[in-house]
């Protein structure tokens, strides 16, 4: 977590200095014509400030928890890649749920870029019916894990 831990810390500390400079900037060149600094543009220089303090709560996050855990391999500088080896999980070979999910996500995407409730709310329960077909695939139906 020490790698991630110091990525966000950059990020969020590169994110409020781009607000600074960014407010500046706007500030000292707002009105360029009279030769003197004008007003500041708040949009941005609050969503640079805003996206610097959302990293932020990432950042504290992994720093939490690489206080709390043992080192990784990762973090390690003497680690091997042979040290993470091993499984890492199961992956359904030949499922059809993802592609479903996929679909689903495209009509609620497109019911909010629209602004089309019906298509919003279709959408949403189609893709709750998808996340449950996914999640429970290997408990029912002819793949049915463990004793018949």
């Amino acid at each position: 977590m020490k790698t991630e831990n110091r990525l966000f810390a950059i990020i969020m500390v590169s994110m409020f200095f781009f607000a600074a400079g960014y407010g500046y900037w706007t500030w000292y060149n707002h009105n360029p014509a009279y030769g003197r600094p004008g007003e500041v543009e708040w949009v941005g220089t609050i969503a640079l400030l805003f996206s610097g303090l959302l990293t932020g709560m990432i950042w504290l996050v992994f720093w939490v928890i690489a206080r709390r855990i043992d080192l990784r391999p990762e973090d390690r500088p003497d680690g091997e890649i042979s040290d993470v080896s091993g499984e890492v999980g199961f992956f359904s070979p030949g499922s059809y749920w993802p592609l479903g999910l996929a679909f689903t996500t495209v009509f609620a995407g497109l019911g909010v870029v629209f602004w089309l409730p019906w298509l919003m709310v279709v959408g949403a329960v189609a893709l709750l019916f998808a996340v449950g077909g996914l999640t429970f695939e290997y408990y029912t139906g002819t793949r049915k894990l463990g004793p018949q």
